[in-house]
């Protein structure tokens, strides 16, 4: 199974973990407390529960320990601190961007296979350091990250506000650009991954996320280079990718 990744917005980081974890903890908290009156709880006779108030939303929290290591192979970063790798997971809980003069904590997308493609914000973050060098760096660190799920819509308000759809009219959308931009406009990537099997490469949703800052864009990318199954891209496969500044003047 591919690696667990991060999508950092707004610096378009790609943040990978070098091991899956074993574990993925989901808990939702419905929108309802408990009704109060002048700040103490309502309470009336012969109450088997405490009154509720629905206040519609919630939560989705989620809940992952990873593990980073530098003596293990397949790190992007050579180093001996394993802080370079963790730091920045461990900033995403600062309050680094201000919004009408109010800081907020960065957006990010986690994916991970089939299994989750959510846009989060770092709640919290705890880190457990071992196997320290002679000079005290750490080499291996035991990283718990708490998210919580922000709504879809909120996300790609954030993340790709000039961005079209990527929905049904991708085809006539491909049509248009082949047609109006010339062969040498359009960048081209290959697709990575493990191996050369199918299914082994990245997924268009990712690629599309890192490119446009925006998932759903992989039905375009599908349509420009005639991928009939995106779900099985080979690694190494070269895509055909249209730039980000000639969707700005798309509909």
């Amino acid at each position: 199974m591919e690696r667990v990744a991060f999508l950092i917005e707004p610096e378009g980081l790609r943040l990978g973990a070098l091991l899956n974890p074993e574990t993925l903890v989901i808990r939702r908290t419905a929108g309802v407390r408990p009704r109060r009156a002048l700040g103490v709880p309502l309470t009336g006779a012969a109450l088997t529960d405490d009154p509720l108030l629905f206040t519609g939303g919630g939560t989705t929290e989620l809940k992952l320990e990873l593990l980073f290591d530098v003596t293990l192979a397949g790190s992007s970063v050579t180093s001996e601190d394993v802080r370079d790798l963790t730091r920045p997971l461990w900033q995403l809980a600062e309050n680094a961007h201000v919004e009408e003069g109010y800081g907020r904590p960065s957006l990010l997308r986690i994916v991970w296979g089939k299994v989750l493609n959510m846009g989060c914000v770092v709640a919290s973050v705890a880190e457990r350091l071992e196997h320290f060098t002679p000079t005290g760096a750490p080499r291996r660190s035991w990283l718990s990250l708490r998210l919580l799920r922000v709504e879809e819509e909120v996300a790609r308000q954030v993340e790709a506000p000039s961005a079209p759809p990527g929905g049904a009219d991708a085809d006539q959308l491909a049509n248009q650009l082949s047609s109006s931009l010339p062969p040498e406009a359009f960048d081209t990537q290959s697709v990575l991954g493990g191996g050369p099997e199918p299914g082994s490469g990245q997924r268009l949703d990712e690629i599309a996320w890192e490119r446009y800052r925006d998932p759903s864009m992989w039905r375009l990318i599908a349509s420009l280079n005639g991928i009939a199954d995106p779900m099985h891209l080979g690694t190494g496969t070269v895509l055909r990718l249209p730039p980000a500044s000639a969707l700005r003047g798309t509909t």
